[in-house]
């Protein structure tokens, strides 16, 4: 799952950016709507989170334009005005979702989840596989009956080989899908992850190498 945030507080863009990732989600962050506009012609995003009230191009003309463009990121408007008005307009721009701040964080996470669910792609919320299986809504993952303990980006690359079917996923999808706008194509973190994800699924392996094109999931 990726996900945007937009918004000119950035310590609260910042805070929440990571608090997401904990939850196993690839998320960039920007500060301002031109920013945000930007990132959006360049990268697929389940979800955008946009506060309404940014300088410069607001988040209401963010969330205009993706709609206008066909753009299938779901919009959540995030904002200070609480007002049932206020509620109503910014879901007449074609926001799917709308909080006011303060809020609480969990509260933000499920709304997310709940978006990036209608999707296009439409991220199930149980996915499972060969005996594996990843709960995305309690953030559980267990093998043949024996709980998981992954790190938030084992839990990410697991989904997304989990999304994919069995089929094969190069490590330039896994960097895109799982990991944010900052990680290096050069590093090695791709394969590591998936190292380390191997020996917690155990034996037999189920995550299988495609020599010069990717992974798969799959006996």
């Amino acid at each position: 799952m990726r996900v945007l945030v937009a918004d000119d507080e950035r310590i609260l863009a910042d805070t929440v950016a990571d608090g997401l990732r904990q939850f196993a989600m690839a998320v960039d962050v920007v500060y301002d709507g031109d920013s945000a506009l930007e990132k959006m012609s360049v990268h697929r995003y389940d979800v955008a989170i946009l506060d309404r009230d940014m300088p410069g191009i607001t988040g209401d003309e963010v969330c205009t334009r993706v709609v206008d463009s066909g753009l299938d990121t779901r919009l959540l408007l995030l904002t200070a005005a609480a007002g049932i008005r206020d509620r109503v307009e910014g879901l007449g721009l074609g926001a799917d979702d709308y909080m006011t701040k303060p809020f609480a964080f969990a509260e933000l996470v499920a709304r997310v989840q709940a978006l990036a669910r209608r999707s296009t792609a439409r991220l199930k919320p149980v996915l499972e596989q060969d005996g594996v299986v990843l709960d995305t809504i309690r953030h559980f993952a267990s093998r043949d009956g024996l709980t998981l303990t992954l790190t938030p980006k084992e839990f990410a690359v697991l989904r997304v080989l989990l999304r994919a079917g069995g089929q094969v996923v190069s490590a330039e999808e896994l960097l895109e899908q799982a990991w944010d706008e900052n990680a290096d194509p050069f590093t090695n973190s791709v394969r590591v992850t998936i190292m380390t994800l191997r020996k917690k699924l155990g034996e037999p392996a189920v995550i299988h190498t495609v020599p010069r094109v990717g992974y798969r999931l799959g006996r």
